[in-house]
Protein backbone atom coordinates (compact mmCIF):
# COMPACT_ATOMS: atom_id res chain seq x y z
CA UNK A 1 0.00 0.00 0.00
CA UNK A 2 2.89 2.35 0.79
CA UNK A 3 3.99 2.31 -2.87
CA UNK A 4 0.48 3.01 -4.20
CA UNK A 5 -0.64 5.94 -2.07
CA UNK A 6 1.42 8.94 -1.08
CA UNK A 7 0.90 12.09 0.94
CA UNK A 8 0.83 15.51 -0.72
CA UNK A 9 2.62 18.45 0.84
CA UNK A 10 0.23 21.31 1.59
CA UNK A 11 2.58 23.69 3.44
CA UNK A 12 5.98 23.68 5.12
CA UNK A 13 4.74 21.47 7.94
CA UNK A 14 1.48 19.92 6.71
CA UNK A 15 0.67 17.01 4.43
CA UNK A 16 -2.66 15.89 2.97
CA UNK A 17 -3.16 12.24 3.93
CA UNK A 18 -6.82 11.77 3.06
CA UNK A 19 -8.73 9.49 0.73
CA UNK A 20 -10.50 9.84 -2.62
CA UNK A 21 -13.94 8.29 -3.02
CA UNK A 22 -14.45 8.06 -6.77
CA UNK A 23 -17.71 6.09 -6.63
CA UNK A 24 -19.95 7.71 -4.00
CA UNK A 25 -23.12 8.99 -5.64
CA UNK A 26 -25.33 9.84 -2.68
CA UNK A 27 -24.45 11.78 0.45
CA UNK A 28 -27.50 11.61 2.77
CA UNK A 29 -29.87 12.58 -0.02
CA UNK A 30 -27.53 14.92 -1.92
CA UNK A 31 -26.40 13.44 -5.21
CA UNK A 32 -22.63 13.46 -5.73
CA UNK A 33 -22.05 12.60 -9.40
CA UNK A 34 -18.38 13.57 -9.22
CA UNK A 35 -17.53 11.64 -6.05
CA UNK A 36 -15.79 13.19 -3.05
CA UNK A 37 -12.69 13.27 -0.91
CA UNK A 38 -12.30 12.72 2.81
CA UNK A 39 -9.45 15.01 3.76
CA UNK A 40 -7.14 14.29 6.68
CA UNK A 41 -3.99 16.25 7.40
CA UNK A 42 -0.70 15.49 9.10
CA UNK A 43 1.16 18.22 10.99
CA UNK A 44 4.87 17.35 11.21
CA UNK A 45 5.51 19.11 14.52
CA UNK A 46 7.55 17.91 17.48
CA UNK A 47 4.33 16.20 18.48
CA UNK A 48 3.15 14.84 15.15
CA UNK A 49 -0.58 15.51 14.88
CA UNK A 50 -3.32 14.06 12.69
CA UNK A 51 -6.22 16.39 11.86
CA UNK A 52 -9.38 14.29 11.36
CA UNK A 53 -9.55 10.79 9.96
CA UNK A 54 -11.61 9.38 7.08
CA UNK A 55 -14.68 7.30 6.35
CA UNK A 56 -14.22 3.80 7.73
CA UNK A 57 -13.68 1.88 4.45
CA UNK A 58 -10.82 4.25 3.54
CA UNK A 59 -8.72 3.75 6.68
CA UNK A 60 -5.98 1.79 4.92
CA UNK A 61 -5.63 4.42 2.20
CA UNK A 62 -5.15 7.13 4.82
CA UNK A 63 -2.64 5.06 6.78
CA UNK A 64 -0.70 4.31 3.60
CA UNK A 65 -0.45 8.03 2.81
CA UNK A 66 0.76 8.68 6.38
CA UNK A 67 3.28 5.86 6.02
CA UNK A 68 4.75 7.63 2.97
CA UNK A 69 5.80 10.46 5.32
CA UNK A 70 6.27 8.90 8.75
CA UNK A 71 5.61 5.73 10.70
CA UNK A 72 1.96 6.17 11.88
CA UNK A 73 2.97 5.01 15.38
CA UNK A 74 4.91 8.27 15.76
CA UNK A 75 1.66 10.30 15.71
CA UNK A 76 1.14 11.63 19.24
CA UNK A 77 -2.03 13.71 18.86
CA UNK A 78 -5.26 13.34 16.90
CA UNK A 79 -7.64 16.30 16.57
CA UNK A 80 -11.24 15.73 15.50
CA UNK A 81 -12.70 18.93 14.04
CA UNK A 82 -15.99 17.27 13.10
CA UNK A 83 -17.46 14.01 14.36
CA UNK A 84 -19.60 13.09 11.35
CA UNK A 85 -18.76 9.55 10.29
CA UNK A 86 -17.13 10.51 6.99
CA UNK A 87 -14.41 12.07 9.19
CA UNK A 88 -14.51 9.85 12.26
CA UNK A 89 -15.74 6.45 11.06
CA UNK A 90 -12.33 4.80 11.42
CA UNK A 91 -11.24 6.84 14.45
CA UNK A 92 -11.48 3.99 17.03
CA UNK A 93 -9.47 1.64 14.82
CA UNK A 94 -6.89 4.34 14.10
CA UNK A 95 -6.53 5.06 17.83
CA UNK A 96 -6.05 1.34 18.50
CA UNK A 97 -3.45 1.11 15.75
CA UNK A 98 -1.52 4.33 16.39
CA UNK A 99 -1.98 4.52 20.16
CA UNK A 100 -1.62 8.32 20.28
CA UNK A 101 -0.83 10.12 23.49
CA UNK A 102 -3.99 12.25 23.30
CA UNK A 103 -7.12 12.76 21.20
CA UNK A 104 -8.91 16.11 21.13
CA UNK A 105 -12.33 17.37 20.03
CA UNK A 106 -14.67 20.24 20.86
CA UNK A 107 -16.77 19.98 24.02
CA UNK A 108 -19.78 18.85 22.00
CA UNK A 109 -17.53 16.74 19.79
CA UNK A 110 -16.41 14.64 22.77
CA UNK A 111 -20.04 13.78 23.55
CA UNK A 112 -20.98 13.20 19.91
CA UNK A 113 -18.05 10.89 19.21
CA UNK A 114 -18.95 8.76 22.22
CA UNK A 115 -22.61 8.62 21.12
CA UNK A 116 -21.69 7.70 17.55
CA UNK A 117 -18.80 5.32 18.09
CA UNK A 118 -19.49 3.91 21.58
CA UNK A 119 -15.80 3.45 22.28
CA UNK A 120 -13.90 3.63 25.52
CA UNK A 121 -11.08 5.85 24.27
CA UNK A 122 -10.58 9.04 26.24
CA UNK A 123 -11.14 12.18 24.20
CA UNK A 124 -10.11 15.54 25.66
CA UNK A 125 -12.36 18.55 25.17
CA UNK A 126 -10.83 21.80 23.93
CA UNK A 127 -12.59 25.14 24.24
CA UNK A 128 -13.15 28.01 21.86
CA UNK A 129 -10.00 30.13 21.76
CA UNK A 130 -7.82 27.52 23.47
CA UNK A 131 -4.25 26.96 22.26
CA UNK A 132 -2.47 23.60 22.21
CA UNK A 133 1.31 23.29 22.04
CA UNK A 134 2.73 20.76 19.60
CA UNK A 135 6.23 21.46 20.87
CA UNK A 136 7.78 23.68 18.21
CA UNK A 137 4.46 25.10 17.03
CA UNK A 138 0.94 25.74 18.31
CA UNK A 139 -2.60 25.16 17.12
CA UNK A 140 -5.61 27.10 18.34
CA UNK A 141 -9.28 26.22 18.20
CA UNK A 142 -12.36 28.15 17.14
CA UNK A 143 -15.83 26.71 17.71
CA UNK A 144 -18.06 26.93 14.63
CA UNK A 145 -21.17 25.28 16.02
CA UNK A 146 -23.79 24.37 13.39
CA UNK A 147 -21.45 24.71 10.43
CA UNK A 148 -22.86 22.28 10.03
CA UNK A 149 -23.08 20.13 13.22
CA UNK A 150 -23.10 21.29 16.86
CA UNK A 151 -19.61 19.84 17.40
CA UNK A 152 -17.91 21.60 14.48
CA UNK A 153 -14.74 23.60 15.02
CA UNK A 154 -11.82 25.11 13.10
CA UNK A 155 -8.19 24.43 13.97
CA UNK A 156 -5.54 27.05 13.12
CA UNK A 157 -1.84 26.35 12.70
CA UNK A 158 -0.15 29.71 13.27
CA UNK A 159 3.31 28.68 12.00
CA UNK A 160 1.97 27.92 8.51
CA UNK A 161 -0.94 30.41 8.66
CA UNK A 162 -3.21 27.49 7.81
CA UNK A 163 -6.86 27.06 8.76
CA UNK A 164 -8.27 23.54 8.96
CA UNK A 165 -11.91 24.42 8.25
CA UNK A 166 -13.64 21.01 8.52
CA UNK A 167 -16.77 21.04 6.30
CA UNK A 168 -16.72 24.79 5.61
CA UNK A 169 -15.35 25.91 2.21
CA UNK A 170 -15.47 22.35 0.91
CA UNK A 171 -17.16 20.51 -1.92
CA UNK A 172 -17.88 16.96 -3.02
CA UNK A 173 -15.40 16.51 -5.86
CA UNK A 174 -13.17 13.50 -6.43
CA UNK A 175 -10.00 14.60 -8.17
CA UNK A 176 -6.28 13.91 -8.10
CA UNK A 177 -5.69 17.67 -8.11
CA UNK A 178 -5.34 18.64 -4.46
CA UNK A 179 -5.36 22.40 -4.83
CA UNK A 180 -8.17 24.69 -5.95
CA UNK A 181 -5.87 26.67 -8.25
CA UNK A 182 -5.39 23.48 -10.32
CA UNK A 183 -9.13 23.25 -11.03
CA UNK A 184 -11.18 25.52 -13.36
CA UNK A 185 -12.91 28.36 -11.51
CA UNK A 186 -16.28 27.48 -13.04
CA UNK A 187 -16.02 23.95 -11.61
CA UNK A 188 -15.08 25.29 -8.20
CA UNK A 189 -18.00 27.72 -8.16
CA UNK A 190 -20.54 25.12 -9.31
CA UNK A 191 -19.38 22.39 -6.93
CA UNK A 192 -18.96 24.86 -4.08
CA UNK A 193 -22.44 26.29 -4.63
CA UNK A 194 -24.00 22.83 -4.90
CA UNK A 195 -22.33 21.84 -1.63
CA UNK A 196 -23.41 25.06 0.10
CA UNK A 197 -26.99 24.81 -1.17
CA UNK A 198 -27.43 21.20 -0.07
CA UNK A 199 -25.53 21.21 3.24
CA UNK A 200 -24.66 24.66 4.60
CA UNK A 201 -27.61 26.81 3.49
CA UNK A 202 -29.79 26.34 6.62
CA UNK A 203 -26.97 27.79 8.71
CA UNK A 204 -26.36 30.93 6.64
CA UNK A 205 -26.84 33.33 9.55
CA UNK A 206 -24.22 31.37 11.50
CA UNK A 207 -21.88 31.40 8.49
CA UNK A 208 -22.00 35.20 8.41
CA UNK A 209 -21.17 35.36 12.12
CA UNK A 210 -18.31 32.89 11.63
CA UNK A 211 -16.87 34.95 8.78
CA UNK A 212 -17.03 38.02 11.01
CA UNK A 213 -15.44 36.07 13.88
CA UNK A 214 -12.52 34.93 11.74
CA UNK A 215 -12.03 38.46 10.37
CA UNK A 216 -12.15 39.96 13.88
CA UNK A 217 -9.65 37.40 15.20
CA UNK A 218 -6.85 38.94 13.18
CA UNK A 219 -5.61 35.51 12.13
CA UNK A 220 -3.33 35.57 9.11
CA UNK A 221 -4.61 32.87 6.78
CA UNK A 222 -2.66 31.82 3.69
CA UNK A 223 -4.20 28.37 3.28
CA UNK A 224 -7.67 26.96 3.94
CA UNK A 225 -7.76 23.17 4.23
CA UNK A 226 -11.33 21.79 4.27
CA UNK A 227 -12.48 18.23 4.95
CA UNK A 228 -13.87 17.75 1.42
CA UNK A 229 -12.54 18.83 -1.95
CA UNK A 230 -9.45 20.86 -2.83
CA UNK A 231 -7.20 22.93 -0.58
CA UNK A 232 -7.29 26.70 -1.05
CA UNK A 233 -3.76 28.17 -1.22
CA UNK A 234 -4.26 31.09 -3.67
CA UNK A 235 -6.90 33.82 -4.03
CA UNK A 236 -8.73 32.89 -0.83
CA UNK A 237 -11.05 35.81 -1.49
CA UNK A 238 -12.67 33.74 -4.25
CA UNK A 239 -14.24 31.23 -1.87
CA UNK A 240 -14.67 33.67 1.03
CA UNK A 241 -16.59 36.12 -1.17
CA UNK A 242 -18.76 33.32 -2.52
CA UNK A 243 -19.60 32.14 1.00
CA UNK A 244 -20.59 35.67 1.99
CA UNK A 245 -22.75 36.03 -1.11
CA UNK A 246 -24.45 32.67 -0.59
CA UNK A 247 -25.00 33.34 3.10
CA UNK A 248 -26.54 36.78 2.51
CA UNK A 249 -29.07 35.24 0.06
CA UNK A 250 -29.76 38.52 -1.68
CA UNK A 251 -32.40 37.83 -4.33
CA UNK A 252 -31.36 37.93 -7.99
CA UNK A 253 -33.51 38.44 -11.05
CA UNK A 254 -33.79 34.68 -11.39
CA UNK A 255 -36.82 32.43 -11.08
CA UNK A 256 -36.98 28.68 -10.63
CA UNK A 257 -40.12 26.86 -11.75
CA UNK A 258 -40.26 23.40 -10.20
CA UNK A 259 -43.01 21.00 -11.15
CA UNK A 260 -44.02 17.37 -11.60
CA UNK A 261 -46.56 16.22 -14.13
CA UNK A 262 -48.80 13.23 -14.72
CA UNK A 263 -50.38 13.69 -18.16
CA UNK A 264 -48.48 16.85 -19.19
CA UNK A 265 -51.19 19.33 -18.15
CA UNK A 266 -49.12 20.79 -15.31
CA UNK A 267 -46.09 20.69 -17.60
CA UNK A 268 -47.85 22.90 -20.17
CA UNK A 269 -48.69 25.38 -17.42
CA UNK A 270 -45.07 25.38 -16.22
CA UNK A 271 -43.82 26.06 -19.73
CA UNK A 272 -46.20 28.99 -20.19
CA UNK A 273 -45.11 30.52 -16.87
CA UNK A 274 -41.44 30.05 -17.72
CA UNK A 275 -41.77 31.60 -21.17
CA UNK A 276 -43.44 34.65 -19.64
CA UNK A 277 -40.76 35.05 -16.99
CA UNK A 278 -37.99 34.88 -19.59
CA UNK A 279 -39.79 37.35 -21.87
CA UNK A 280 -39.95 39.73 -18.90
CA UNK A 281 -36.17 39.71 -18.50
CA UNK A 282 -35.93 37.15 -15.71
CA UNK A 283 -33.30 34.41 -15.86
CA UNK A 284 -35.47 31.33 -15.64
CA UNK A 285 -34.78 27.69 -14.83
CA UNK A 286 -37.53 25.15 -15.54
CA UNK A 287 -37.10 21.94 -13.56
CA UNK A 288 -39.18 18.81 -14.00
CA UNK A 289 -38.98 16.61 -10.93
CA UNK A 290 -39.94 13.68 -13.13
CA UNK A 291 -36.32 13.73 -14.35
CA UNK A 292 -34.30 15.89 -11.91
CA UNK A 293 -32.69 15.08 -8.57
CA UNK A 294 -33.66 17.20 -5.56
CA UNK A 295 -30.08 18.39 -4.98
CA UNK A 296 -29.92 19.98 -8.43
CA UNK A 297 -33.13 21.85 -7.62
CA UNK A 298 -31.52 23.08 -4.39
CA UNK A 299 -28.53 24.36 -6.36
CA UNK A 300 -30.78 26.37 -8.67
CA UNK A 301 -32.86 27.78 -5.82
CA UNK A 302 -29.75 29.04 -3.99
CA UNK A 303 -29.45 32.31 -5.92
CA UNK A 304 -33.02 32.61 -7.19
CA UNK A 305 -35.34 35.41 -6.12
CA UNK A 306 -38.53 33.59 -7.11
CA UNK A 307 -39.75 30.03 -6.53
CA UNK A 308 -42.83 28.88 -8.44
CA UNK A 309 -44.07 25.34 -7.90
CA UNK A 310 -46.65 23.12 -9.58
CA UNK A 311 -48.20 19.69 -9.22
CA UNK A 312 -51.30 17.79 -10.27
CA UNK A 313 -53.46 16.24 -7.56
CA UNK A 314 -52.91 12.61 -6.64
CA UNK A 315 -54.98 11.02 -3.87
CA UNK A 316 -55.98 14.44 -2.53
CA UNK A 317 -52.34 15.50 -2.36
CA UNK A 318 -49.34 16.44 -4.50
CA UNK A 319 -47.23 14.02 -6.55
CA UNK A 320 -44.63 12.17 -4.44
CA UNK A 321 -41.68 13.65 -6.33
CA UNK A 322 -42.94 17.14 -5.47
CA UNK A 323 -43.46 16.14 -1.84
CA UNK A 324 -39.86 14.91 -1.84
CA UNK A 325 -38.26 18.04 -3.24
CA UNK A 326 -40.40 20.46 -1.25
CA UNK A 327 -39.71 18.64 2.03
CA UNK A 328 -36.03 18.82 1.15
CA UNK A 329 -36.11 22.52 0.22
CA UNK A 330 -38.13 23.42 3.30
CA UNK A 331 -35.43 21.87 5.47
CA UNK A 332 -32.74 23.88 3.69
CA UNK A 333 -34.54 27.13 4.61
CA UNK A 334 -33.86 29.31 1.56
CA UNK A 335 -34.64 32.94 2.36
CA UNK A 336 -35.83 36.12 0.63
CA UNK A 337 -37.99 34.46 -2.04
CA UNK A 338 -41.26 35.41 -3.66
CA UNK A 339 -43.40 32.81 -5.38
CA UNK A 340 -46.63 31.27 -6.58
CA UNK A 341 -48.28 27.88 -7.06
CA UNK A 342 -50.13 26.16 -9.90
CA UNK A 343 -51.40 22.75 -10.92
CA UNK A 344 -54.03 20.59 -12.53
CA UNK A 345 -56.52 18.05 -11.20
CA UNK A 346 -59.08 15.53 -12.31
CA UNK A 347 -61.78 15.83 -9.66
CA UNK A 348 -60.79 16.79 -6.09
CA UNK A 349 -58.08 19.38 -6.75
CA UNK A 350 -56.21 19.79 -3.46
CA UNK A 351 -52.65 19.99 -4.85
CA UNK A 352 -52.42 23.74 -5.27
CA UNK A 353 -53.69 24.36 -1.75
CA UNK A 354 -51.01 22.02 -0.40
CA UNK A 355 -48.33 23.80 -2.45
CA UNK A 356 -49.45 27.18 -1.11
CA UNK A 357 -49.19 25.88 2.44
CA UNK A 358 -45.65 24.63 1.81
CA UNK A 359 -44.57 27.98 0.38
CA UNK A 360 -46.05 29.80 3.35
CA UNK A 361 -44.23 27.47 5.75
CA UNK A 362 -41.03 28.32 3.85
CA UNK A 363 -41.83 32.02 4.29
CA UNK A 364 -42.03 32.52 0.54
CA UNK A 365 -44.06 35.65 -0.21
CA UNK A 366 -47.00 34.67 -2.46
CA UNK A 367 -47.35 37.59 -4.85
CA UNK A 368 -50.28 36.42 -6.98
CA UNK A 369 -53.23 34.07 -6.90
CA UNK A 370 -52.54 30.45 -7.65
CA UNK A 371 -53.87 28.77 -10.77
CA UNK A 372 -55.63 25.40 -10.67
CA UNK A 373 -57.18 23.85 -13.77
CA UNK A 374 -59.44 20.84 -14.13
CA UNK A 375 -57.96 18.33 -16.53
CA UNK A 376 -56.08 19.89 -19.48
CA UNK A 377 -55.39 23.65 -19.74
CA UNK A 378 -56.95 25.44 -22.71
CA UNK A 379 -55.61 28.60 -24.31
CA UNK A 380 -57.38 30.74 -21.72
CA UNK A 381 -55.72 28.96 -18.82
CA UNK A 382 -52.32 29.13 -20.50
CA UNK A 383 -52.85 32.86 -20.93
CA UNK A 384 -53.48 33.11 -17.18
CA UNK A 385 -50.25 31.21 -16.60
CA UNK A 386 -48.48 33.66 -18.87
CA UNK A 387 -49.94 36.52 -16.81
CA UNK A 388 -48.80 34.82 -13.59
CA UNK A 389 -45.26 34.82 -14.94
CA UNK A 390 -45.51 38.53 -15.78
CA UNK A 391 -46.75 39.39 -12.29
CA UNK A 392 -44.01 37.41 -10.57
CA UNK A 393 -41.40 38.97 -12.87
CA UNK A 394 -42.59 42.50 -12.12
CA UNK A 395 -42.61 41.88 -8.36
CA UNK A 396 -39.19 40.24 -8.50
CA UNK A 397 -37.64 43.15 -10.43
CA UNK A 398 -39.08 45.57 -7.87
CA UNK A 399 -37.60 43.49 -5.03
CA UNK A 400 -34.19 43.20 -6.69
CA UNK A 401 -34.00 46.89 -7.58
CA UNK A 402 -35.06 48.23 -4.17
Amino acid sequence: MKDIYSAIKVSDNVYWVGAIDWTIRDFHGYTTPHGSTYNAYLIMADKITLIDTVKKPFKDEMLARIQSVVDPSKIEYIISNHSELDHSGCLPEVIDFIKPEKVFASTVGVKTLKELLHNAHEIIAVKDGETLSLGNMDVSFMETRMIHWPDSMFTYLAKDELLFSQDAFGMHLATLERFADEIPAATLEYEGATYYANIVLPYSAIVLKALEKVAASGLKIKIIAPDHGPVWRKDLGFILDLYKKWALQKPKAKAVVIYATMWHSTEKMAEAISESLAQSGIKTKLISMNETHRSEAAYEVLDAGALIIGSPTLNNNILPQMADVMTYLKGLKPANKIGAAFGSFGWSGESVKHLEEILKEMKVDLVTESIAVKNAPDSGVLEKCHDLGKIVAAELLKKVNN
